[in-house]
């Protein structure tokens, strides 16, 4: 059995192994004070090893994704988890999708994208801790 800290803002109870994962209750955050802290510098936190690698493969930095984040709304929202890290550590979080037009140089042309973002705020209040970020294409 695997014994996480909990990282997240959010005090509610670890899943035990075999539970699901999903939060039944949420948002978990108040977007608005994500959005918030997404303005700090170095406050937007790659926490995953995927994190790092799905903005990398958007050729996006961690500001990109603070800049998507502010994007969202309430309506944005789909549902809550807990995620680790694969180091010993979890947090609950939010996913939102995203969904914009983005016109694309090479193409010539304008597409509908859809990203999905998963955070979580850390416990110091300090930190928007990234889990993913990617598109569904």
């Amino acid at each position: 059995m695997v014994t996480f800290k909990n990282l997240s803002a959010y005090d509610g109870d670890l899943p035990a192994d075999g539970e699901t994962r999903k939060i039944d209750v949420g948002p978990l955050y108040d977007l608005a004070r994500i959005k918030a802290l997404t303005e700090l510098p170095d406050a937007v936190n790659l926490w995953t090893a995927k994190a790092r690698r799905d903005v990398a493969n958007l050729a996006m930095e961690p500001a990109d994704v603070g800049g998507m984040i502010r994007q969202l709304t309430e309506h944005d929202y789909r549902d809550s988890e807990w995620c680790d890290n694969g180091k010993g550590s979890c947090a609950a979080c939010d996913a939102y999708a995203l969904t914009r037009d983005e016109y694309v140089e090479h193409a010539g042309k304008s597409y509908r994208m859809v990203y999905f973002l998963k955070f979580a705020e850390s416990r110091t209040g300090k930190l928007v801790l990234i889990v993913s970020c990617h598109t569904s294409n």
